[in-house]
């Protein structure tokens, strides 16, 4: 019995521009991220007035703001990514960023911050986007592999972007947010004059399906193939437990360790490096020796791991011993989005990208909610600040065990194309 949904496949020189160009873009767009990291809860606080746990729960403002926004606009831009092309709908996004980027180099308030979150959230589909465009160019037999090579850009810009903005950030924290809006602007014309389109007009949506282009019409489709409502619901626990970080590792590590900017891009850089060795060297003989389904089962356990460890850790290189074992949590999303990728058709990749966005906008809703809360609750109770990380742990424990009957579940003929 096979997972593999047998789809045409692009010829051979088409995939690899295809993949040359949106690594290049996914390259950039995280470093763009990056650079923000260790700013923006500096920013926060400041503008909070130096109150550590007040700039908390403006992160959660923040993050629930953008959650609530992709939970409605991700099913449409993904299925408008299905109808139009994945291009137009990068484009989009890229444009989004930028804005937000200058709200933040800009932003006399909070308010004025949480605006910006507001248009980024409405525009936020350049990784669901990039990867319908790779699950259009790339065989599901090397899909898996292929995401890891995604995740190697992502592991890459996160290396750079938070060293480049701990630097700009020393003398004026309002500098990185520049620099990210140009390097974005840079991105935006690079996918306007050199990305070219992957979904050519044969294998796209005949039509726009209002009925499918809103968050509860685009989740039927995971429940219309064998499987794949427990594998959305694996990757919503792990995008769910992953936002502790952005929602707290800042403040968490200054607070209990006493980092400064430095040290926070130094392990950023750490973290960066390690994330490369696993998704660009680890991934690709790790799914042709275990297959996707023991590869995601191996990421969820270390994340379970390592979460557990960061929590307990009570200094500072106590922490960094984890860092191997939580990196192999790189393992989880190929090995999630090539089982994924096998169940649906060409014009449905956009839709179950959407799909899936909007699951992430729950969990961007509810993580750092939750999160975020939790980390203020500690410190105002005296409790232990690790609380929030125990309890990434233990969503992590859970969609592992999700995982094991989920991964199991073999993909059913698909239905015929539109």
């Amino acid at each position: 019995m096979t997972d593999a949904v047998t789809t045409p496949a692009t010829p051979s020189g088409g995939r690899q521009a295809g993949f040359g160009f949106i690594f290049a873009l996914a390259l950039m767009n995280a470093v763009s991220f990056g650079i923000m990291i260790p700013i923006l809860p500096q920013l926060v606080r400041e503008l909070a007035g130096g109150d550590t746990a007040a700039a908390s729960e403006w992160t959660v403002v923040f993050a629930v703001t953008w959650g609530i926004m992709q939970f409605f606009c991700g099913p449409l831009l993904g299925m408008l990514s299905d109808r139009i092309g994945r291009r137009p709908v990068l484009l989009l996004s890229l444009f989004g960023l930028a804005a937000d980027f200058l709200f933040m180099a800009f932003a006399p308030t909070l308010w004025w911050l949480l605006l910006g979150r507001i248009l980024n959230g409405a525009t936020a589909a350049s990784f669901s986007t990039a990867s319908a465009y790779l699950a259009d160019v790339t065989p599901p037999e090397r899909r898996a592999k292929v995401f890891g090579w995604m995740g190697s850009a992502f592991s890459f810009g996160f290396i750079m972007g938070p060293t480049i903005g701990g630097f700009l950030g020393q003398g004026d924290l309002r500098v990185p947010f520049l620099a990210a809006a140009g390097l974005t602007a840079v991105n935006w014309l690079y996918g306007l004059f050199v990305l070219p389109e992957s979904l050519p007009p044969e294998k796209r949506a005949t039509r726009f399906d209002w009925r499918r282009a809103n968050p509860l019409g685009s989740l039927r489709l995971l429940g219309s193939r064998l499987g794949l409502l427990p594998l959305a619901g694996v990757g919503f626990l792990f995008q769910f437990a992953h936002t502790v970080l952005p929602t707290v590792f800042v403040l968490y590590t200054t607070y209990r360790y006493g980092w400064d900017s430095r040290t926070l891009g130094l392990t950023f850089l750490l973290t960066g490096v390690l994330g490369v060795i696993v998704s660009m060297f680890l991934v690709g003989p790790t799914v042709a020796r275990i297959g996707e389904r023991r590869m995601l089962l191996l990421g969820l356990a270390a994340g379970a791991f390592g979460f557990a460890w960061y929590g307990w850790a009570d200094v500072g290189w106590v922490y960094l011993l984890a860092a191997p074992v939580f990196a192999l949590t790189g393992f989880i999303m190929p090995g999630l989005q090539g089982l994924m990728t096998r169940r649906v058709q060409p014009h449905e990749q956009g839709q179950l990208q959407g799909a899936n966005q909007s699951l992430m906008g729950i969990g961007s809703i509810m993580g750092p909610a939750l999160f975020g809360e939790a980390f203020a609750w500690a410190l105002r109770g005296g409790h232990p600040p690790g609380l929030p990380i125990y309890l990434a742990s233990g969503l992590l424990a859970a969609a592992l065990f999700l995982a094991f009957a989920a991964a199991r579940a073999s993909a059913p003929a698909p239905q015929p194309a539109e």
